[in-house]
């Protein structure tokens, strides 16, 4: 079975595409956008659909920033 589809998600503070049917090529991204743009690549390259899943807002900052600003 090959690839069926390319879902982008918001999983543990990082994006990741999950790729349905071949999760060796499944990836983590640091940004939304670049998560997305690798994602259409990639549904693109196997002809499938790439999908794109909103993310609930948690309230949590997970930008990275110091932790000493106030």
């Amino acid at each position: 079975m090959g690839v069926a589809a390319v879902i982008t998600r918001s999983k543990n503070g990082q994006w990741v595409n999950e790729v349905d049917g071949a999760p060796e090529l499944s990836r983590s991204y640091t940004s939304r956008d670049e998560a997305i743009e690798e994602g259409e690549a990639l549904a693109s390259e196997h002809g499938v659909r790439h999908e794109v899943e909103l993310s609930e807002p948690t309230g949590v900052i997970t930008d990275g920033g110091d932790s000493d600003d106030a």
